[in-house]
């Protein structure tokens, strides 16, 4: 497939929102039951802007994806059957419901209707997780896309970002919660490095049900392409091929293994709990998620493309 930069920041965006929002609500509940000290004033209400702020920025950049965005409000309808619509409504609920959370902490409000309120939060964002890996895992005939996996680590890997950055922080903000958070985030990157090598071995594996043969429906066992039969590009070979060298998207896919998963959890390792570090590992982290994402969606092969295998 083509990636569009709009999916990419997209998914990577709003995934880390959640991610921070889960941990922030992670460490309120910890600090509930007594597990750790409440961190200073000002922390949940600052993280949770963040969060919002991140998830916000990745809906503004869906808009560039449609072709007629004053009508992005039908994209909704279909809600019933469309992983797409479920994903429309659950995003703007995840985020109404995050920055009720940190307003609500920025009010001094007691702590059960902090903890209510952020229990909703993290209903709307595993909602939100589900819908966008189902919007990939659906499409049986994408079938590198078409597993379980794709679910999990869209989740695994919003996680593991999220909690990056809510090390970085915690540093800066509240230093006593700065360790646990920082493990959690090792641990979380960790998960996310071991399903998204599941997922790569699975796709290594595969053996697609459609060949050049049934593309053209004929039965030879051997047929040579010479060219793809027409002049020059068409929509389906805009759309649905990347246009990238095997070399470059193999290259692709070292970048953010590396990135993603050992240069972080390096940092991570020996940053001594610093701000400073946290955030250089964040940084590399999400710039990774970029890497991993547009692998993500330029590795599905969409059935077409073995009819137009030779651009010529």
């Amino acid at each position: 497939m083509n990636p569009a930069w709009s999916v990419v920041l997209l998914t990577t965006l709003t995934g880390a929102g959640q991610g921070l929002f889960l941990t922030l609500f992670a460490i309120e509940a910890a600090t509930a039951m007594g597990a750790l000290a409440p961190p200073g004033k000002g922390y949940f209400a600052a993280g949770s802007l963040l969060a919002v702020a991140l998830m916000g920025a990745g809906l503004a950049a869906s808009f560039f994806h449609l072709g007629r965005p004053e009508r992005a409000w039908r994209s909704a309808a279909m809600w019933r059957t469309s992983w797409l619509s479920r994903e429309v409504i659950a995003l703007p609920l995840a985020l109404a419901l995050v920055a009720a959370y940190g307003s609500l902490h920025h009010a001094g409000a007691a702590r059960a209707a902090t903890l209510w309120a952020g229990a909703a939060g993290v209903t709307a964002c595993i909602a939100l997780f589900v819908c966008t890996g189902m919007i990939y895992a659906c499409v049986k005939f994408l079938e590198e896309w078409a597993s379980a996996l794709t679910v999990l680590n869209f989740t695994l890997l919003g996680c593991a970002s999220g909690a990056t950055l809510a090390a970085a922080w915690s540093a800066a903000a509240a230093p006593e919660a700065a360790v646990p958070v920082a493990a959690w985030a090792a641990i979380a990157t960790a998960l996310g490095w071991a399903t998204r090598a599941a997922a790569l071995a699975r796709n290594r594996r595969l053996r697609h049900k459609s060949s050049l043969q049934s593309a053209i429906g004929i039965k030879h066992p051997r047929i040579e392409q010479k060219a793809q039969g027409a002049m020059g590009g068409s929509f389906n070979t805009r759309e649905f091929f990347h246009g990238r060298t095997r070399e470059t998207v193999r290259f692709v896919r070292w970048v953010f293994l590396a990135l993603i998963f050992p240069a972080p959890a390096l940092v991570l390792a020996f940053s001594d709990d610093t701000a400073v570090l946290l955030a250089v590992a964040f940084a590399l982290q999400y710039a990774g998620l970029l890497a991993e994402r547009w692998y993500f969606l330029a590795e599905a092969n969409h059935p077409q493309n073995l009819y137009y295998q030779a651009i010529s």
